[in-house]
């Protein structure tokens, strides 16, 4: 599966900071010390429905996490994953009508699309779970041979208590997590599982739904998490930077992949920062395709906003804080833009040197993307009342606010 074309990325003047972020595993913050090759996991969509605006704070913040990297000279191994069968996807395809193998790929395509006009950074490796599949099984055989999972009516479950580590991504006690499970995926009521909380590896294959050739597991499909720890220990292998995606995959989705990958390789962490944003509400409830109050990327678009804007939008709020979309909000978004080019359309300028310092800090504290721009919003007010003789600055700050807020001017 192939990804999204790249932006270029300026290189700007001197060097960033290392990145002090929030780590959900242990509550606090933690500075982030890649080698010469940061390497980042964030989970991707199950394409039944376009890219909303959730979907877009999301990958938005991790975005960013590339662009601070990128702007200390490190180079950047980014590993997304597509969840291209699911049941979700196979719901929705029954329910319209639709092949679920088309609905998947039209809507990862619009994906792809909304991801190249809202100038975020591609990953290095794009990967469906179905062309994941030859590399789940063995994990899962190894699983089983490990006494770390088991059967149940041609199914086969991780057992969570396998893992000494488990719990120690969300901190959840046993009835929150239950709850969880419930809502996003599992089936903690059903009979005949260890504990509650096991989650499926390997569904054999059902009626009328998808199935592939799983060795000595039989015919079936993966599970959820196993998808992106096969996916994350192939192509970054264990302890790998930062494990990132929305606050409602901490649990059960993070916790339990760490603990697949852990319960395989015998080490410990998985990742070495939990990082989650937080989640976009629209009239007062989550924006989610379940409920279908959503705001998609491709409708902003298609009706003429500036992407740029819509990207503004997302960077006007701390990536952690759950927040409201309004029409007010695309409405200061379109507003801060015209302000921002105007003021770097000048021949000259003020300088803007500790503009670009005020920025790296910023982003280097936890993402403080609000800071940011009421930096930028400063230098611009400055420039629009007096001006300058700084023939370098305009561009300068075109180039910071493209390199390290993904905003082209």
């Amino acid at each position: 599966m192939h990804a999204w074309p790249a932006s270029e990325v300026p290189a700007l003047p001197g060097k960033g900071r290392d990145l002090r972020i929030h780590d959900t595993a242990t509550g606090g913050r933690i500075t982030l010390d890649p080698g010469p090759v940061a390497r980042i996991y964030v989970c991707g969509i199950t394409p039944y429905d376009a890219t909303h605006m959730g979907h877009a704070a999301t990958y938005n913040a991790f975005d960013l996490v590339q662009r601070v990297w990128l702007d200390t000279k490190r180079q950047v191994h980014y590993v997304q994953n597509v969840t291209d069968v699911d049941d979700p996807l196979l719901e929705r395809a029954v329910r319209d009508g639709h092949d679920w193998t088309e609905l998947a790929e039209r809507e990862t395509a619009l994906f792809r699309e909304d991801m190249t006009a809202l100038r975020m950074l591609p990953p290095e490796h794009y990967i469906g779970a179905v062309e994941a599949i030859p590399g789940i099984v063995p994990l899962v055989e190894r699983l089983l041979d490990a006494g770390a999972a088991y059967e149940l009516d041609g199914d086969v479950y991780f057992s969570v208590e396998s893992d000494p580590h488990f719990g120690e991504v969300s901190h959840l006690d046993a009835e929150a997590m239950r709850l969880l499970s419930a809502e996003r995926g599992g089936d903690p009521k059903r009979p005949g599982k260890k504990n509650p909380l096991d989650p499926m590896l390997w569904m054999s294959a059902r009626d009328g739904e998808p199935s592939w050739d799983g060795a000595t597991l039989g015919r079936g499909r993966p599970g959820w998490h196993i998808e992106c720890v096969a996916i994350a220990l192939d192509h970054l292998g264990m302890g790998f930077d930062v494990q990132g995606g929305g606050s409602d995959l901490v649990f059960p989705h993070h916790e339990m992949g760490a603990s697949h990958a852990q319960a395989l390789t015998g080490e410990h962490p998985f990742a070495r920062a939990y990082v989650h944003a937080g989640m976009v509400a629209l009239d007062g409830e989550k924006m989610s395709k379940s409920k279908g109050n959503l705001v998609f990327v491709s409708a902003l678009r298609r009706d003429g906003v500036d992407p740029a804007a819509i990207r503004l939008a997302l960077l006007g709020h701390h990536y952690r804080a759950d927040w409201e979309w309004t029409d007010q909000v695309l409405a200061d978004a379109v507003e801060r833009l015209a302000r921002w080019r105007a003021a770097v359309s000048r021949p000259d300028g003020l300088p803007a040197d500790a503009l670009v310092e005020e920025v790296r800090e910023a982003l280097a504290d936890d993402l403080d993307t609000p800071a940011a721009l009421a930096a930028v919003d400063r230098w611009a007010a400055a420039q629009s009342a007096a001006g300058g003789t700084d023939e370098g600055a305009p561009g300068l700050v075109s180039r910071t606010v493209d390199a390290l807020l993904g905003v082209a001017l």
